[in-house]
């Protein structure tokens, strides 16, 4: 008799890896994230460079026809370039999922007995912090330029959690593209085809809707989400705007985001990996 050879099977990572195992897990794979820049310096010069273009280019072409002059304008335009900038940096969480997806490298994490889940939860939370850096930078050269707060730092503060816990909320937008698309550059193309609208369609860089048709201007000043969001950060980095209301209405809008999106990008990591 032959005898018969049975291949060994894949190993699968554990469904029952504890909760603690489970965050060491998620802080490892974080820092793979962070120290990829090591290696692609490329990845922190968009951190930096092009947020430096952004506010020199706005600050300096719409500030004088907008408000007159670049400092006039820098209290509107600093809260609402920092909010896009944050929107536009999500999509680089589902573009580098999709990179790790499509070439291989999650089929080396199933191998591994780590949580499920820890390579997801790690390239968000890896992304979260470059979002800190690249606020950072957009708030020093706002200040070189002539930005200057008009609150205090606890306020300076809360405006940076405010926009992390949203880019955190909003992230998984990015994850579900990444994980459907076949391509990471799909994935740019979602980002501009819908954040581009959706912040230029909002207070990000405009004081008021005064002059726009009804129907827009009702579109920006209580539908969109970017608009609260933009009026919070200008009422915690400036002072003269509300902070409660907005800062609440957007955090409900991420939280009505990230309960429709998680569900649906689990289920689609299961399905890809």
């Amino acid at each position: 008799m032959t005898a018969v050879v049975t291949a060994p099977r894949a190993a699968t990572l554990d469904k029952r890896v504890s909760p603690v195992t489970t965050l060491k897990n998620v802080r490892t794979l974080a820092w793979r994230g962070l120290v990829q820049i090591k290696h692609n310096p490329m990845e922190l010069i968009d951190l930096s460079i092009q947020p430096i273009m952004f506010v020199l280019l706005f600050a300096y072409v719409f500030g004088p026809s907008i408000s007159g002059s670049v400092e006039a304008y820098l209290p509107v335009l600093i809260p609402g370039i920092i909010v896009q900038n944050a929107l536009f940096a999500s999509m680089s969480t589902g573009f580098g999922l999709n990179i790790d997806v499509t070439k291989g490298v999650f089929d080396r994490f199933r191998s591994l007995p780590i949580a499920r889940t820890a390579p997801l939860a790690g390239r968000i939370l890896a992304d979260v912090v470059k979002q800190a850096w690249s606020m950072a930078i957009l708030l020093l050269v706002g200040v070189i330029i002539g930005f200057r707060f008009g609150t205090g730092f606890f306020a300076v503060i809360g405006a940076f959690l405010l926009l992390l816990a949203f880019a955190l909320m909003f992230a998984w937008v990015s994850v579900l593209v990444g994980l459907s698309v076949n391509e990471p550059e799909k994935v740019q193309v979602f980002g501009f085809t819908a954040i581009f609208p959706l912040t230029f369609l909002s207070k990000a860089f405009i004081p008021s809707t005064q002059g726009m048709p009804e129907w827009l201007g009702y579109f920006i000043d209580h539908i969109n989400p970017v608009s609260f969001l933009i009026t919070a950060e200008r009422g915690l980095l400036v002072g003269d705007a509300a902070v409660l209301r907005p800062a609440v209405i957007s955090m409900l809008w991420g939280l009505g985001i990230a309960a429709v999106f998680i569900p649906l990008c689990l289920r689609a990591f299961k399905r890809r990996v």
